[in-house]
């Protein structure tokens, strides 16, 4: 794979503590506010397209929280998790390529995301993990592949140390955030408090901006020399995140920058493909994916030059391709 050209940062803390400061910086210094898009609310419903089953629906946990699934296909099922603030729709384009390729492809919005229930509480891994659990049990899963992304990586890899006995095969993490994103005593290398405190009252200012500036900018690497915007993915990606709820999202950035999961990672006993672009603002390399691969016991590192923190968006053949290769090992 050839190197895309970029501008490089001297460090890559500054990446993410730049980008996310600079982001949250153009939210505080608008006032203007705009009004959530709704969740939709729709029943279960089913459809059969020749031999391609598809469903979507929802998932009643044990405290009452209804989780938003969709469900395609046959086959061996592959399970997306998705990143924060966004929803299960941030993986459409890998859902039909892998139904395409004759498995089943699940994927739900996490709680206070998406179409799922607005949350006061539950925010945080111990309870994303265990809505995991409900969904897999419900559609009663077994030997499936869990694929996550940023948030939704920290989300897996919480499952993957605690699933049910055979219904687990393997592991994909994409631009996870595990160990630990937040500068500690124990990760030095970590990003400081204030990154975070940055994202929060940008949130709280004017949601709506924020949303708008974190795809502009860091997240698909649209604020670097000569990259190419897609309006599109913007857009999408606004979307998404007007469609969930400010309460949860507010919370989900204590647990996506706090939660440690260096013992999760240790007991992990199944192979996990742990891939990561070099040029990642958003959780940047170093103290991520080269840390966590060294935790896992079966983990394969593949790293990517010049690609951003959305590069299964943005490079989404390059990405299928890789994961594919894997699943078939």
């Amino acid at each position: 794979m050839k190197p895309i050209q970029t501008s490089r940062p001297p460090t890559r803390r500054t990446i993410l503590a730049g980008s996310l400061t600079a982001a949250a910086a153009a939210v505080l210094g608008t006032q203007a506010q705009s009004r959530p898009v709704a969740p939709s609310a729709s029943a279960v419903h089913h459809l059969k397209t020749g031999a391609t089953k598809m469903s979507s629906g929802f998932v009643k946990t044990s405290d009452g929280t209804e989780i938003f699934y969709k469900d395609w296909g046959n086959g061996q099922p592959i399970v997306f998790h998705h990143g924060w603030p966004l929803t299960s729709d941030e993986w459409d384009t890998q859902m039909l390529f892998f139904l395409a390729k004759g498995y089943r492809v699940i994927a739900h919005d996490r709680r206070g995301h998406g179409r799922s229930s607005q949350t006061d509480l539950g925010n945080e891994m111990d309870t994303y993990a265990d809505d995991v659990t409900a969904v897999v049990r419900h559609l009663d899963l077994k030997d499936a592949i869990h694929i996550g992304h940023s948030t939704g990586g920290g989300e897996v890899t919480r499952y993957l140390a605690r699933h049910d006995k055979g219904r687990v095969a393997k592991g994909v993490l994409i631009g996870a955030i595990p160990p630990i994103m937040l500068k500690t005593a124990g990760n030095p290398g970590g990003l400081p408090i204030d990154s975070f405190d940055g994202l929060r009252n940008a949130l709280a200012a004017n949601r709506s901006q924020f949303y708008l500036d974190v795809p502009m900018g860091p997240f698909y690497g649209f604020n670097r020399p000569g990259a190419k915007t897609s309006e599109g993915l913007i857009r999408n990606w606004w979307r998404q995140g007007m469609m969930g709820g400010a309460k949860a999202h507010y919370d989900c950035i204590k647990a996506f920058s706090e939660t440690d999961f260096t013992e999760d990672l240790k007991v992990i006993d199944v192979p996990v493909l742990v891939m990561h672009g070099e040029d990642d603002q958003i959780v940047p390399i170093d103290d991520s994916a080269r840390l966590a691969v060294k935790l896992l016991k079966k983990g394969t590192l593949k790293t990517y030059p010049g690609l951003p923190h959305g590069m299964a968006a943005t490079h989404a053949d390059v990405i299928n391709a890789d994961i594919l290769d894997f699943i078939k090992a």
